[in-house]
């Protein structure tokens, strides 16, 4: 049975914020670069960093959106995806 990373055991619960997301992403990045994780590990790692990009760019579109009715001049509520 292959070893948990640290990445995976300190996994921010869904709806963590970017800055918690990206962090993750991250040390994901750097565990798989290391060339060291088994196959299988790989693949779970690939597939919860794919998670985790789409989660940050929502955020960042989340972001941009209300940036952009700023720059209008309409003051609306932001809410999170």
């Amino acid at each position: 049975m292959p070893r948990s990373s640290a990445a995976a055991s300190a996994a921010p619960p869904e709806g963590a914020t970017y800055e918690q997301a990206l962090a993750e992403l991250e040390a994901l990045v750097q565990a798989m670069e290391g060339g060291r994780m088994p196959l299988d590990q790989l693949l779970a790692s690939y597939k919860r960093g794919a998670e985790l990009l789409q989660q940050c760019r929502a955020r960042l579109q989340a972001v941009d959106d209300q940036v952009k009715l700023l720059e209008d001049g309409q003051l609306k509520p932001w809410v999170a995806p």
